[in-house]
């Protein structure tokens, strides 16, 4: 059993912003998300583009904002469940709650913050014939990169024409036996410097290139052994390990819509007049997740609402105890670590 003050489902940016405003108010977190890597959607789906709607950042790139902020969180040490979903939920006699996710992993918390973004991402999956048989046991599907040890020495097919297909036929490229990347059209769309990085390695042989192309049939009796692909009216068998299909996520509420919360078009009424709490004491719901009257679905407007909730949670936990709302430049900040980071002391001394 995991135990935390507060439990947060999504390890987007607000999710991760949430721990370092819970940080400063002593209190431990703990993330729970369904993909392989915190980040969210700027970690999966397009860590390479700019973001310049980011107070302070003129531009930042996706991904390095998820660097970033767990760079600011690390003194607090966060703990994850990384690669779950929060299936079910119980509230305790003494209002705290136990979450279990899809692979059984029990959770005990104080405090639920749902930071799901748009909800839990689920694989955008070919229509292709036994694709579900291959999906499992390791029969050689695959919709995200968890372990790229996996592929060391095996024959790799990638689809797809964002920044996740050119940045793992990429790195694949290295410890694959070979990486086959196909894409249904001839521009890809994508990072510069990977489309670049992608021609380099083809002109090199490291990597094969068919486009206009589309996967037809995975074959194999055991797992798979091929992959026919149909390019300019004509079909080819490539040998194949695995078959990574990289066509983007498609978000949904997932099995917290069965928690009892107030929804409103897929996403969770809160209260945003104090503290973005759900109809259900102690359950509250932030970022892009959540909705009210005259609700932006902004990160900026994420991180506040993380800020006001965690002083919620800080009296929820606390009852009757006044907390003194101090800046961070005059108080520093102490983590959960042992390190302390603080601004320079002002130096005193009389002039002559």
């Amino acid at each position: 059993m995991i135990e935390t003050d507060i439990l947060i489902i999504g390890a987007g940016p607000t999710g991760l912003f949430t721990v370092f405003e819970a940080g400063l108010l002593q209190l431990k977190c703990h993330i729970i998300d369904a993909l392989p890597q915190p980040g969210g959607q700027l970690a999966e789906l397009y860590p390479k583009k700019p973001i310049f709607d980011i107070p302070g950042y003129p531009e930042v790139l996706a991904g390095d904002l998820v660097n970033n902020l767990m760079e600011q969180i690390k003194q607090f040490q966060p703990g994850f469940t990384l690669a779950e979903t929060a299936e079910t939920i119980e509230k305790l006699e003494d209002g705290s709650f136990i979450v279990t996710t899809n692979k059984g992993t029990k959770h005990k918390a104080k405090a639920i913050a749902i930071a799901g973004g748009l909800g839990t991402f689920e694989p955008r999956k070919p229509v292709l014939k036994d694709i579900e048989f291959y999906e499992n046991e390791d029969r050689g599907v695959d919709y995200f990169v968890k372990d790229p040890e996996k592929y060391r020495n095996k024959n790799i097919v990638i689809a797809g024409g964002g920044d996740s297909a050119l940045d793992w036929s990429i790195f694949l490229a290295n410890v694959a036996a070979s990486v086959t990347l196909i894409h249904r059209r001839n521009e890809f769309r994508g990072a510069l410097d990977s489309v670049e990085k992608v021609q380099e390695l083809k002109s090199a042989g490291k990597i094969k290139l068919i486009t206009p192309a589309e996967v037809s049939s995975l074959n194999g009796t055991e797992r798979i052994e091929s992959i026919t692909i149909d390019t300019n009216g004509e079909q080819m068998n490539v040998p194949a390990d695995y078959f990574i299909a990289l066509f983007g996520l498609t978000p949904k509420l997932g099995a917290i819509a069965n928690w009892g919360l107030e929804i409103e078009k897929n996403a969770i009424k809160v209260n945003n007049a104090l503290d973005y709490q759900t109809n259900i004491d102690g359950i509250y719901a932030i970022g892009d997740v959540n909705t009210y009257p005259g609700k932006l679905k902004l990160i900026l407007c994420g991180f506040h609402e993380a800020t006001l909730m965690c002083q919620s949670v800080y009296n929820r936990i606390n009852p009757g105890k006044r907390y003194v709302l101090k800046y961070t430049t005059v108080s520093g900040v102490d983590g959960f670590d042992g390190t302390r980071k603080e601004a320079e002391k002002a130096v005193v001394k009389a002039i002559d």
